[in-house]
């Protein structure tokens, strides 16, 4: 899906940039042709200067995905969430983001996570990065305590598992 919808706007670079600043920040395109979050309408200027390109390339994005009903459909439905990483140590919760070796293998949340709970850790939120638009993912773990570094070590020590941080 990801290849299908970049190569609608592969012949477009300033399009292609619009879309993934839309990806990035889980943006909507309304019926109206606006650029959203929720109810927030998201200047195009804005959008734009995000992207470096000029206004007009935003509109002309959104006049694209709202002439084809598979990309109006994704836009109109896309969400964005609260991501806690950058605020959890002041909520006293703990992060720790993993680098896979591979992360189209399957079944790293599973082995992370189940390894997170044999420490009596519980994970509060779980955030993958997708390896169609991340050069280099990541999956971000938030828990409800501080990481303890012998959890750290055996996370290490998994098999699908080529770094980690904490913090």
């Amino acid at each position: 899906m990801w290849s299908e919808l970049l190569a609608r706007f592969s012949k477009f670079p300033a399009q292609e940039r619009v879309i993934r600043v839309l990806l990035e920040h889980g943006f909507q395109v309304n019926g109206a042709g606006a650029v959203v979050s929720g109810s927030i309408r998201i200047p195009d200027t804005e959008i734009a200067r995000e992207a470096k390109v000029d206004r007009r390339a935003v509109d002309e994005t959104t006049a694209t995905i709202l002439s084809d009903e598979t990309l109006k459909n994704f836009f109109s439905n896309i969400k964005t969430f609260v991501f806690l990483r950058d605020v959890a140590p002041v909520l006293g919760l703990g992060v720790i983001i993993i680098t896979p070796r591979d992360a189209s293998q399957i079944g790293i949340i599973e082995e992370v996570t189940q390894t997170i709970a044999e420490y009596g850790v519980s994970v509060r939120q779980a955030v993958t990065d997708d390896s169609y638009f991340i050069d280099d993912p990541k999956l971000t773990i938030i828990c409800d305590t501080r990481i303890p570094g012998v959890l750290v070590d055996k996370i290490l020590g998994l098999a699908s598992v080529k770094g980690v941080s904490i913090f």
